[in-house]
């Protein structure tokens, strides 16, 4: 039996303002933080270790390993660190309040985006400072591979291959991995790994800061999937 744990960033100061995050590259907010020490408390206590961890390039889910690492006191523990982990790109509406958003493009375009797999958010002009390749952290990425905007779909091809080809080769030596990523990065990766319908990827969601167990046979295939903290308590 193999475990992979998967693991939403705690709650970022965007989340808590009601903001449209994506790639905007946000701090954690105190709460946040505070979920994060108690992710690095569950995981400890229930005596998860580790053999790698694979995070994004982005702060709320670096602080977020970097806290649980510190809690569980195993710093020394190999990270690695992709964009393809980043979070879904918002386009527009990245970094704009959700009602301000609604004001500007439309009530049905912004629910689309939640609600659609294929809708996309309104697209940035590549001169956009918010637009990837416009920001020196990626100025080794071929442009062309980052985002304007993305469709729930589009994060989907963009995550694939990343999972297969550099963190599925690591579950399948057996090593025991921690992935501390975004919502829609994490729904991609239960997609995938449950082989669930697009109508139950649109509809799921993960909680912050909540450390969430994946159960695999040898086949790789989920047995059971569940939140440490309903297995696990310790005290607030």
């Amino acid at each position: 039996m193999v475990q992979l744990v998967l693991l939403r960033h705690g709650e970022s100061i965007s989340n808590r303002d009601g903001h449209f995050t994506g790639w905007n590259d946000v701090a954690l907010s105190q709460r946040g933080e505070q979920e994060a020490v108690r992710a690095g408390r569950l995981l400890k206590k229930a005596g998860y270790e580790f053999d790698m961890c694979f995070t994004s390039e982005l702060k709320r889910a670096t602080d977020t390993l970097r806290i649980v690492l510190s809690v569980m006191g195993a710093n020394e523990i190999p990270i690695r660190r992709s964009w393809r982990l980043n979070e879904r790109h918002y386009g527009m509406l990245e970094g704009i309040n959700r009602l301000s958003a609604i004001r500007k493009f439309g009530i049905w375009p912004i629910l689309g985006t939640q609600l659609r797999f294929n809708a996309q958010p309104p697209p940035l002009d590549p001169d956009d400072s918010r637009f990837p390749g416009n920001q020196l952290c990626y100025s080794d990425v071929d442009k062309k591979e980052l985002p304007l905007a993305e469709s729930m779909r589009q994060t989907l091809l963009r995550v694939l291959p990343y999972w297969q080809e550099t963190i599925l080769p690591e579950i399948r030596q057996g090593k025991r991995l921690l992935i501390v990523s975004h919502q829609h990065i994490l729904r991609t990766l239960m997609m995938e790994l449950d082989s669930s319908s697009i109508t139950h990827l649109m509809m799921s969601s993960i909680a912050t800061g909540r450390p969430l167990v994946y159960e695999l046979n040898g086949k790789l295939n989920p047995v059971r999937h569940y939140y440490i903290d309903c297995q696990v308590k310790i005290p607030a």
